[in-house]
């Protein structure tokens, strides 16, 4: 964001009322949280649409299957026509991440995560959301990490693997360079779960 400067140039500042810096300061903490609230609510939000996304992709290849080439063609003019209303993000490759995102965190999975996140809400509500279709704002609490972390999480082949490093990047507060460095360093080979998992 840039800053504001003073519409007169030159004008003499305005005086400066006792207790302003903390008022001032405290607006500014205030600004600068809901700013990084708000960032991370679309984040969370666009990584739903990415899955739902990958959802339809699949959905829609299992009905054409028959036909050779249909994934193909359907991934290509997606694109295209993605692309063109909406620009950049729909190549075929970003598609076939959302499409691997969708198939590397199945339903059965992200209903069990969301389940124990509504845990503290009555019985017959919690087993209704969780069991029919899941809205964004849902999905949005189960992938509370950037897309790009979600991308570098698909090169795992290991499930454990995967839900270690999302876990661990969701604890520690990770960068997606972070992340990327954590896995090449294996950090996970040499962790007690892994061997656990052995």
């Amino acid at each position: 964001m840039t800053r504001k400067t003073p519409a007169a140039v030159g004008a003499a500042p305005a005086a400066v009322p006792a207790g302003y810096a903390g008022t001032h300061g405290g607006i500014v903490e205030l600004l600068d949280a809901a700013r990084q609230a708000a960032a991370r609510s679309v984040n969370a939000l666009m990584t739903a649409s990415y899955w739902e996304i990958g959802r339809r992709i699949v959905e829609a290849e299992q009905q054409g299957k028959r036909r050779a080439g249909y994934g193909e063609q359907l991934m290509a003019r997606l694109s295209a026509d993605l692309t063109a209303r909406f620009g950049r993000g729909f190549g075929v490759n970003n598609l076939e991440n959302m499409r691997r995102f969708f198939l590397a965190y199945p339903v059965s999975e992200i209903s069990q995560t969301l389940s124990g996140k509504l845990g503290n809400e009555p019985p017959g509500q919690k087993s209704q959301t969780v069991s029919g279709k899941l809205s964004l704002a849902e999905l949005a609490q189960v992938f509370t990490l950037p897309w790009s972390a979600y991308v570098r999480l698909l090169v795992l082949k290991d499930d454990h693997a995967r839900r270690f490093y999302e876990t661990e990047a969701l604890r520690g507060g990770w960068s997606v360079r972070q992340l990327d460095r954590q896995i090449g360093s294996q950090f996970y080979e040499g962790s007690p779960r892994f061997q656990c998992n052995k």
